[in-house]
């Protein structure tokens, strides 16, 4: 079962985004991509808020997850987050295996 999460970091004075761009530069996002299980770690920004970034974080199953949550990885990803003192609203979605017939004519390819 595939976990994906959707974390909105909040933040002042745009520290969001250098918390988003730190991760970047200093490489934490690329060791995150390479660990075992992950499925998908990307930033995003909304048009109209420059104080919030949006982390999709997806990992194949929890047993990956509890890796990664246990790894000096995200020691360092604390750090930065106390750093940029972001505050985080987040969204827990599990992959739904269900038929896509019904759906499929909403979705232009």
């Amino acid at each position: 079962m595939n976990i994906t999460f959707n974390i909105y970091y909040k933040s002042k004075n745009g520290n969001a985004k250098k918390f988003a761009e730190e991760m970047i530069k200093s490489g934490i996002v690329e060791e995150i991509r390479s660990k075992k299980g992950n499925l998908r770690y990307e930033y995003f920004m909304p048009l109209k808020d420059d104080n919030t970034v949006l982390l999709i974080d997806s990992w194949e199953d929890q047993a990956a997850l509890d890796e990664h949550h246990n790894s000096e990885t995200m020691k360092k990803i604390i750090e930065l987050r106390n750093k940029y003192d972001l505050h985080m609203i987040v969204e827990k979605y599990a992959k739904d295996d269900t038929d896509m017939e019904n759906n499929k004519k909403f979705i232009r390819k």
